[in-house]
């Protein structure tokens, strides 16, 4: 995942064979510096091993249109992959992912689908792409690069304070669902808010990201999607996996952590409370910048053991 100046944007790679097949399509992973800290498991947190409370869903209309404001919360179980994910910054044209499919270990994929913050461009997200990759036979995982930390370092084009934490976790969310709607993505689909590395030890800092996150998710489940969250095991993810512990309500449904311990497991080192994220609601990033060729086409990924929702789609 992204980690400094604007998110996901590390360089790929591409075959010579493959520049032909994928139209010279620049591909990229994600981007900027991780520090030390990024790198470590976070401690679990303090306080309880029991999962995040269940919210009350909004009030709403049945008759309301899909990702409206009133839309109904979601019921039912979620749409959930197991398996391998990769990530990478700029979707692949729909000619690479046909050539993964099957002949990668991986299941999954993971579409930057909105956000000021969003690093890359994105060529190839259309609803068409959506369609067509799925119909193949992928599983999407939707990321929206919000607001960031006030205490982070670098430049993003949006950062949160604790002013308007609220009001922006509103906006986004209600963004994130448009983006996600859009592209074809429906209702009762997971929506994974990406949070960058800050300093931990920055109380303030943390509060501000907690309400921002908190405000995006009751935007989020208010237009019947479901939030996720993605971020560092010592940072970011930390302050969830805290607040999940502690009972906070309208926090994250799923958590998607950046570990990089070569682990390809969601339970093997979790380093929260173990039950924390329970029943398949967990992605574990665990390598990053890898360059790997599947099926004569080549591209530099980040890995991830995933048990956890994904989007719905058709």
């Amino acid at each position: 995942m992204p980690k400094e100046r604007s998110p996901r944007r590390r360089t790929a790679a591409l075959s010579v064979a493959a520049v032909a097949v994928l139209g010279g399509a620049a591909l990229t992973a994600r981007a900027g510096v991780v520090g030390a800290a990024d790198r470590t498991a976070a401690v679990a947190p303090a306080g309880g091993t029991s999962a995040p409370p269940a919210r009350t869903p909004p009030t709403a209309s049945a008759a309301a249109p899909p990702g409206s404001a009133s839309a109904p919360a979601p019921t039912g179980d979620p749409a959930v992959f197991t398996g391998l994910a990769f990530d990478t910054c700029t979707a692949p044209a729909p000619s690479a992912m046909n050539a993964w499919h099957g002949t990668s270990p991986y299941g999954a994929a993971a579409v930057y689908v909105g956000g000021r913050n969003r690093g890359c461009a994105q060529p190839q997200l259309t609803p068409s792409w959506v369609a067509s990759v799925t119909a193949t036979g992928w599983r999407l995982i939707p990321l929206y690069v919000g607001a960031q930390p006030p205490c982070r370092s670098g430049s993003n084009p949006e950062k949160l304070t604790a002013g308007t934490a609220v009001d922006l976790g509103s906006a986004d969310g209600a963004d994130a669902v448009a983006a996600a709607g859009a592209l074809g993505m429906r209702p009762g689909s997971t929506l994974y808010l990406d949070v960058e590395s800050y300093d931990a030890a920055d109380t303030a800092c943390a509060a501000a990201v907690l309400a921002y996150t908190r405000s995006f998710d009751r935007a989020v489940e208010a237009r019947g999607y479901r939030p996720g969250f993605y971020g560092f095991a010592a940072s970011s993810a930390a302050g969830i996996a805290r607040a999940a512990a502690e009972g906070t309500p309208d926090l994250p449904t799923a958590l998607w952590y950046a570990k990089y311990d070569g682990v390809e497991d969601t339970v093997t080192g979790f380093p929260f409370a173990a039950g924390l994220f329970t029943g398949h609601r967990r992605g574990h990033q665990y390598r990053v910048d890898r360059r790997e060729t599947h099926g004569g086409v080549t591209l530099t990924v980040d890995r991830n053991a995933w048990d956890a929702p994904v989007a719905v789609v058709g």
